[in-house]
């Protein structure tokens, strides 16, 4: 054919003509969670924060207003350049984009993820932890595939449930959990949820707690043991730290006794966060812990652990909750987050007097589990605000170098910077969990999740936009509208259930299996006919028993050894009085 135009051919078909290949923008997903307020990430320096020389230079330019102006024209490339050193810093943290799961109705008080970063795991204050697996989730399927009540009793069909306070992967042996609730017992579950040890909990009437087997009171923290994957550490509200060996559930290893100076002549205060940390260049462990007394306590992880190497007191305000504490990679600086409104870096060298001592951003009171925690090359510090924003502090001068909104007006409890991931987790007071990542910086995680297609849902997996025609319609059949006036899901039950036979739907209860008297009811004539031994239920099962006593007596086939040799029982025998019901009258005893 002359002339033919192969392009006007195919133009002339609809774009739905045909098998169309289904593709995924990835760059258009990932930029949808693009944070919109990440330019402005920086917080500004209050006034009251400036130097006096700039406070002057601030009074002199406002003086100078109408010259200012004029030379804005000779500021703009200034600006653009300044403008790019901001792009260059934000980029150096992985704070540009934001994944949002909402899974939690309460709090989110502890983040974790293993190693590899497959797997999350985050515990709240509604007092379940949930599990996460970022490999199974979709843009559109952002949701925890395991729901759990670590401080529930299987024993008791009423059972109490307390708050999560912790929940943390082991970092040498990922198939291991520690989870804390507001409980005596501590819990070690395995990466699915299920029990694998459950600690003891000690006798609350001896007054010597190194006698008792465990904790007699709430565990408020832990951590493992950086060097032996078979230890792990709990803090108490009993003034004791206890190492755990996590294959002996029945009683712990060690016992630390912190005798409190400042709690009078009892001697006992609560023991409010713990770390176990070591060197990476080789060195001994370094466990620390804080205590509702203001003290800050150190003791050699290796052992023994019968009196602390160093011991500050007043580290903090007393009686403040100093809920965040960690050690850096080296193993030679702790900073401390306290109730008092400070954060401290100490020194585990010089361990008397902090190194650097700043005030918090916010004045409000803090969340109990509120952490902080060192970066994972050490070079910065992140912790949360009770404002909803997110601080990462230089460890030299704990000044903040990006302060970035994540839930504005909702505090931001719980922070961690995973290794691997190179993402920032945050958990929030509103039930939120935070993924912050750069998809340039970050790898695998949140990155994973929106790099694939969103799940394609089928019409008929709602069985209310299906419609069964082998019924036929009614003579409204022009509106759509069934005769019966029943839906399609009521009439067909089947529709929408999973493999096990439960409904999809959450809010619709589980319907048992019929048995073959529930379809129908027969008549008695077929009763008797077809189902065996159905005559039984209308006998007297006394009777039946009876029929066979006389051949028993001339038979027996288990007393026959002893026929000669044992005596014929002999009953009462019944008067009429008896069987009718009369009981002879008793005499009453006369009491003086």
């Amino acid at each position: 054919m002359d002339g033919f135009d192969e392009e006007t051919f195919k133009n002339f078909f609809p774009s739905g003509f045909g098998k169309q290949e289904k593709s995924t923008n990835i760059k258009a997903q990932i930029d949808q969670t693009k944070r919109v307020d990440a330019s402005k990430s920086h917080s500004p320096v209050k006034l009251e924060d400036k130097p006096w020389e700039e406070r002057e230079r601030d009074d002199d330019e406002k003086k100078k207003g109408p010259m200012i102006e004029k030379a804005d024209s000779e500021s703009d490339t200034k600006s653009d350049s300044d403008s790019d050193s901001d792009d260059s810093d934000e980029d150096e943290f992985p704070t540009s984009h934001d994944l949002t799961f909402k899974t939690h109705e309460r709090a989110v008080t502890t983040i974790t993820v293993d190693p590899s970063g497959s797997r999350m795991i985050t515990g709240s204050t509604d007092c379940t932890i949930k599990l996460h697996d970022f490999a199974s989730m979709t843009p559109t399927t952002l949701r925890a595939f395991k729901s759990i009540e670590p401080s529930a009793k299987k024993q008791s069909a009423a059972s109490e449930i307390h708050p999560v306070h912790l929940a943390r992967f082991n970092p040498l042996y990922p198939s291991q959990v520690l989870v804390i609730s507001a409980t005596p017992q501590a819990k070690i579950l395995d990466r699915d949820g299920d029990t694998v040890t459950e600690f003891v909990k000690g006798d609350m009437y001896l007054r010597d707690m190194r006698n008792t087997k465990g904790h007699i009171s709430e565990i408020t923290s832990g951590t493992w043991s950086p060097t032996d994957y078979n230890l792990c550490v709990t803090a108490g509200t009993d003034s004791t730290l206890r190492i755990w060996d996590v294959n002996v559930g029945r009683a712990q290893k060690e016992v630390i006794v912190h005798q409190s100076k400042a709690a009078g002549s009892a001697g006992r205060t609560r023991m409010t966060a713990v770390a176990w940390g070591t060197p990476v260049q080789g060195g001994n462990n370094v466990l620390v812990a804080s205590a509702l007394d203001g003290s800050l306590v150190m003791w050699s992880g290796n052992g023994p652990f019968t009196r602390p190497s160093a011991q500050i007191q007043g580290a903090h305000t007393k009686d403040t909750w100093t809920s965040g504490l960690d050690i850096s990679p080296d193993g030679r600086l702790v900073v401390t987050k306290g109730g008092d409104d400070l954060i401290k870096l100490w020194d585990t060298r010089k361990f008397k007097t902090p190194i650097t001592t700043v005030p918090r951003t916010s004045g409000s009171k803090q969340f109990p589990t509120s952490n902080i925690m060192f970066s994972p090359n050490g070079a910065n510090i992140i912790t949360g605000s009770e404002t909803g924003d997110l601080h990462i502090l230089n460890p030299a001068t704990l000044k903040p170098e990006l302060s970035t909104p994540v839930t504005p007006g909702s505090p931001l409890i719980s922070v961690l910077w995973h290794e691997k991931l190179n993402q920032i987790l945050t958990g929030s007071a509103n039930g939120q969990t935070h993924v912050l990542y750069n998809p340039s910086l970050s790898h695998n995680g949140a990155v994973l999740v929106m790099s694939k297609a969103p799940k394609r849902r089928h019409i008929d997996d709602d069985p209310n936009l299906t419609t069964d025609l082998s019924l036929g319609l009614a003579a409204d059949s022009t509106t759509g509208k069934i005769a019966s006036g029943t839906s399609f899901s009521s009439r067909h039950p089947t529709i929408g259930l999973t493999a096990s036979g439960r409904s999809r739907d959450p809010r619709r209860p589980y319907l048992p299996s019929k048995t073959p008297f529930g379809k129908s009811q027969p008549d008695e004539k077929h009763v008797k006919e077809n189902i065996p031994l159905s005559s039984m239920r209308d006998e007297d099962p006394r009777q039946a028993l009876l029929k066979y006593a006389e051949q028993a007596e001339k038979q027996p086939i288990f007393t026959k050894v002893w026929k000669e040799t044992q005596p014929k029982p002999i009953f009462a025998e019944i008067s009429d009085e008896e069987e009718q019901g009369d009981k002879p009258e008793r005499k009453r005893v006369k009491r003086d």
